[in-house]
């Protein structure tokens, strides 16, 4: 924390993705895709770790595991408000479509120049033995990525650079950027499958999209965050997660998708985006071949997100 104490003291229109970049992008969730079906993710904890935001945290006023691409250019009550076991996953998704219209936006449009603060809470709890653990992350990243982020995952701060010069981020965290998205949900579905037709890996690759934009620290313009629950709510095989979870003291209801590893959290009665949960597992090298010690659901909550001026500043 001696590190954050003194951060706080430090003063501190890109072109669109080309078909190259688009064509990279497509690349790396390909990969990203085939390594988690072969449950590699077990050795990162979770997203595979070409899918993790530089700051693994929560964004678009909602909450996160924290992914991103970089690309280079060249239950049991009977009272719920509605019965879970009367609505679908894609149901709850336009729900929260719904709810997401109506959330106070209280953040200001950031400027190219300024930072994204979160601070995220999280709660890791072990399968056996139940053992829990929790902590908060806070960070700062660029909103453009021209100058140094500073992330705090799993307690731990990490001083990231500034973007290549032929590097983007997709999603676009810049404001101009996410403007240019489609606001309907058929053509943001589109655009999360990258053009191509629905298949069993476009749709995987498609719920992947979806969780970047909807995760990443930035202000999403109006509409934009409930055509992406829209768009996911039409993908074949998402399904509801009974698995039991409180965030922040309210039940939750999840959505996911069978080929994914993280879920999406819901509040049981109101349908209010709460955060994202994470499946994992913690690792050790045994005769030189890594070996799964025990299973874990991480779940991340924001806390708070503001634009502000410079590094380590905050309200």
């Amino acid at each position: 924390m001696d590190e954050l104490t003194r951060v706080r003291d430090w003063d501190t229109g890109a072109e669109g993705l080309s078909d190259q970049a688009r064509a990279a992008a497509r690349a790396r969730l390909e990969t990203a895709v085939a390594e988690e079906s072969r449950g590699r993710t077990a050795r990162t904890g979770g997203l595979n770790r070409r899918l993790m935001l530089r700051t693994a945290l929560a964004g678009a006023v909602a909450a996160s595991a924290g992914v991103a691409v970089v690309v280079t250019r060249d239950g049991d009550g009977h009272d719920r408000t509605t019965r879970l076991d009367t609505v679908s996953a894609a149901e709850v998704l336009r729900r929260a479509a719904d709810r997401s219209r109506t959330a106070n936006r209280d953040l200001p449009v950031p400027r190219d120049d300024q930072y994204f603060y979160t601070r995220t809470y999280v709660v890791q709890t072990y399968l056996k033995g139940g053992r829990t653990r929790t902590w908060t992350d806070e960070s700062w990243t660029s909103v453009d990525g021209s100058k140094p982020s500073l992330r705090q995952e799993n307690g731990k701060i990490h001083h990231d650079p500034p973007l290549g010069k032929h590097e983007v981020r997709w999603p676009p965290t810049v404001y101009s950027k996410l403007q240019q998205m489609p606001t309907d949900p058929d053509r943001l579905l589109d655009q999360f499958r990258h053009g191509m037709k629905s298949s069993p890996l476009n749709d995987v690759q498609a719920f992947f999209e979806g969780c970047m934009l909807l995760t990443e620290p930035r202000v999403l313009p109006p509409a934009l965050q409930a055509a992406a629950f829209e768009a996911l709510s039409k993908l074949p095989r998402i399904k509801l997660d009974y698995h039991d979870a409180t965030v922040t003291g309210r039940r939750a209801v999840g959505v996911s998708h069978p080929k994914a590893s993280f879920t999406f959290l819901f509040d049981r009665k109101t349908y209010d985006y709460l955060g994202l949960r994470t499946k994992g597992s913690s690792a050790k090298k045994v005769h030189g071949e890594w070996k799964q010690v025990n299973y874990y659901y991480k779940t991340t909550t924001l806390e708070d997100i503001q634009v502000v001026d410079r590094m380590g500043q905050h309200h």
